[in-house]
Parts: structure tokens; C-alpha cells; sequence
């Protein structure tokens, strides 16, 4: 799928600073310019209030860490979350419990199935795998603790909230589609229970899970959100931090091991960035210490990836230096020589 990008745009190093705000600019309007009339992908209509968004809406939104933000197209038109929220509640569910305890409980490694996967959970002993699959989402939210359901629920909207600098609010239309054609999330969160992976009544579990895949965003929010993790935790609007640098850290692996499903793999092959998808259209891509692409298109590819958002997040991975893995090397310098003992340098 990202054969063609590398002659669209020269590759751009990682290490370094981003452009001036005005080349940022400028490759933010050329990235949407380039894909906005790609006609890839079908808009997802397995839950029925999906169906009605217009596959011609695309935004892209870069955010700074800096704080400044560069928007085209329908960067400020609201979807629904979806599972770009998993990036985040994971986030949140580490700051609480931490990096061994999250390991244990959820997992870490790419299922190889679809996100919505039941035998992923048979194959694999009924361990969730990792936080971005449905199933180890629903075990990560019924994770968070709260003296009662709606309490659990609040927990999860004002961190979610905390990371875009606004307060949320949940889509009415979507959540109640959502939860009237959930039954293989049903499905999910009562074989978790079989085998004693949530904390929680399973129906009350997948309740708070199905709202916070419902709850309204925007490309321009999806950018702050994943520059936030690119800040270390400290939200660049609002000044606010939101978790540790260390919750950070394994947030963003995370994502770069299994947040596009089972694409990763190519993903990070290709375009070298942690980064999470939704079903609405949204993905968010981070480059730690530069800042977040959030894009927003609903057409999407047979793993449930916005095909725009993917080729426009490539462009600008490459145009504004941003794969992890790019680097260029340094100036020669004078080969140092070991008086430590270990003799590793003196050969």
C-alpha cells in the first residue's frame, strides 16, 4: 500500500528538530492535497450510525509539542473515538497499576487476528494479548477502579478529556447503536470473565467501554491527544500532565508493536511511528519529542485502517522527519579507547 510514497516526498531524518512552522504548514496542506481525492476503502458500516458519514470527509492536524497546531480540511469535523480511545485508557490504566502489572494482567504481543478476534482469546489460554484488540480493551478498561459503574465511566471521560485539553462528550447516537449491535463485544467480555480476566460485571465492563468508544473527538483532538504522549505526559495547550514520562514509554511501544491491528508490522515497516486507528475514520500517529498526526477520513481497508489517513501520515513521516527509525550519521569522530578493564573498545 506504501510502495509510491517514498518518491512522493525526499525522506527526512528522525533526530532533530521539526521544520519552521511555515514548511510544517505548507506539508501539512500538501499531505491532504495529495490524498484528498483517493477514492480506497469503504466507510464501516457494521455499527449503523458508521454508515451515514460521507466518504469525502478527510482533515489532517499536526500538533506540535511546542503547542502549535497546523489544521486542513475537516480537522475540527467531530467523529466518534472509537478505538483511538485503547491508546489512552491503556495509558491511563498504567499510570495506575504500572508497567509489570499491565504486562501480566493484559499482554503485549500482536494476535495476528483481527481486532475483534474470539479465538485469539481460545489460541491463547484466554489471555487478552495486548491492550489494542477489542478483547484486551475491554480487559483494560475493566481494569480502572471506582467505587461504582458511573464513577468508572467518569474516570475514563476526564482522562481522555484531560488528554485533549477539552471536556468530552459522548455521541448519543453511536453509543446507543453501538450498544444494540455489540453482541460479538458480548461475546468477548463473558469469555474474558470465563477465564477470570476482568475485575468487573461484564455487561457493566463493556458498558464504560462501549462510551468511551463513543465519545466525540476530532482530528485537531486526536493530535493534541498523541502529542501529549509525544510531550511526556504534559498536555502542550493546557500545560496540564496527564500521566508520566514512563507511562508514556510503554503507551507508545504498545502502540507501535499492535496499534494498527494486524498491520502493525508493515506499518511500522513502512511509515516507522507508533500510532492507533478507529473504526469512525481516526488515527493518531506520534514521533516522541516532535509531536501527533491526527487525521480523519472513514474510508477505510479490509483491517479497518482510514486508507487517507494512512497515506497522508506516510507523506508527512517522511516530509517532516518523524519515523523513529530514520536517522543519518555523524560527523567522524576519534575512536575512544577503553581504561575500564573490560577490554570491549581495545580491539
Amino acid at each position: 500500500m506504501f510502495e509510491s510514497e517514498a518518491s512522493v516526498v525526499d525522506q527526512q531524518v528522525s533526530t532533530g528538530q521539526l521544520p519552521t512552522w511555515e514548511e510544517v504548514e505548507e506539508l501539512t496542506a500538501l499531505a491532504y492535497a495529495e490524498y484528498r481525492d483517493l477514492d480506497e476503502g469503504e466507510v464501516a458500516d457494521y455499527i449503523p450510525a458508521l454508515a451515514h458519514a460521507s466518504p469525502d470527509w478527510f482533515g489532517v492536524s499536526v500538533a506540535e509539542v511546542h503547542g502549535r497546531i497546523h489544521d486542513v480540511g475537516e480537522a475540527r469535523h467531530p467523529f466518534s473515538i472509537q478505538s483511538v480511545s485503547k491508546a489512552f485508557v491503556f495509558a491511563l490504566v498504567c499510570e495506575e497499576f504500572g508497567h509489570d502489572v499491565v504486562r501480566e494482567r493484559i499482554g503485549a504481543n500482536n494476535t495476528g487476528l483481527s481486532f475483534n478476534s474470539v479465538i485469539a482469546i481460545e489460541l491463547n489460554e484466554g489471555s487478552p494479548m495486548n491492550p489494542m484488540v477489542n478483547a484486551g480493551a475491554i480487559a483494560t478498561t475493566g481494569m480502572l477502579a471506582g467505587i461504582s459503574h458511573e464513577r468508572q465511566w467518569s474516570r475514563i471521560r476526564e482522562g481522555l478529556s484531560a488528554f485533549a485539553g477539552r471536556e468530552l462528550e459522548v455521541d448519543a447516537e453511536v453509543y446507543a447503536s453501538e450498544m444494540a449491535s455489540n453482541q460479538r463485544n458480548q461475546a468477548i467480555a463473558y469469555l474474558l470473565q470465563s477465564y477470570g480476566r476482568l475485575n468487573r460485571d461484564p455487561h457493566e465492563t463493556l458498558d464504560v467501554y462501549t462510551r468511551q468508544c463513543s465519545l466525540l473527538v476530532t482530528g485537531h483532538d486526536l493530535a493534541i491527544m498523541g502529542s501529549t504522549l509525544a510531550n511526556g505526559g504534559v498536555n502542550p495547550i493546557t500545560g496540564e500532565r496527564v500521566v508520566s514520562p514512563d507511562t508514556t514509554r510503554d503507551t507508545l511501544s504498545m502502540l507501535a508493536g499492535n496499534g494498527m491491528y494486524e498491520r502493525s508490522g508493515e506499518w511500522l515497516f513502512e511509515i516507522g511511528l507508533p500510532a492507533k486507528s478507529g473504526v469512525a475514520g481516526g488515527i493518531v500517529a506520534v514521533s516522541p519529542g516532535k509531536g501527533a498526526v491526527g487525521t480523519f477520513s472513514p474510508r477505510l481497508d479490509r483491517a479497518g485502517n482510514s486508507v487517507r489517513g494512512q497515506r497522508a501520515i506516510a507523506y508527512l513521516s517522511r516530509a517532516l522527519g518523524l519515523n523513529l527509525f530514520a536517522s543519518s550519521e555523524l560527523p567522524a569522530q576519534p575512536r575512544p579507547t577503553s581504561t575500564s578493564g573490560f577490554g570491549i573498545l581495545n580491539n
